[in-house]
């Protein structure tokens, strides 16, 4: 498409800020294949910046804005058009302008909360991903970056006993204690 000019004149790049001592997790893709993505927990912050680097360094960029999205949803595979956003928060980089140069937009978004874990399965994925845009005239340039999330659960310790009484009214009482086992 850019025989006519009308193709990207901008390579979009989203690296998060500690890319190098963050884990990586194991995630199953649609097809089956395992991938690695970065591992986040419920209540990280999330942060890096979107780097904009032009392909033709003598041209311009005209856009109406650029924005970075977190966004966590859910995904029917019988219903492929519908996606339920549960997460969905947004951050403006830059107001609608023009870039001359290669730029990057630093972007945090503090203490996030994500509910769910990361989960592909048969019929459902639940992901979570950043998505830098540059909105155009024309067309959007979108990149998108999926992260792995885990949820570290704590289940409280259930050792509550049963107890019983049975017995005749001022005569005889007798008290059981079942102690109650996971």
């Amino acid at each position: 498409m850019s025989f006519f000019g009308f193709g990207q004149s901008v390579e979009v790049e989203i690296v998060l800020n500690d890319a190098e001592s963050r884990k990586r997790a194991e995630h199953k893709t649609e097809d089956g294949k395992k991938e690695k993505y970065f591992l986040f927990y419920d209540g990280e912050t999330v942060s890096g910046k979107v780097s904009l680097a032009l392909k033709h360094p003598n041209k311009r960029l005209e856009h109406q804005g650029i924005k970075i999205e977190f966004i966590g949803q859910i995904e029917l595979y019988y219903d492929r058009g519908n996606h339920h956003e549960f997460v969905s928060l947004v951050k403006d980089l830059a107001r609608p302008g023009e870039i001359t140069q290669s730029q990057a937009f630093d972007f945090e978004f503090t203490h996030v909360e994500k509910p769910y874990e990361s989960y592909t399965g048969q019929n459902v994925k639940l992901r979570y991903f950043l998505r830098a845009t540059i909105s155009r005239r024309l067309n959007d340039v979108v990149k998108e970056m999926d992260i792995v999330v885990h949820t570290l659960s704590t289940y409280p310790e259930l050792n509550s006993s049963i107890k019983m009484e049975v017995g005749i009214e001022d005569c005889l009482h007798i008290e059981f204690e079942y102690n109650k086992s996971k």
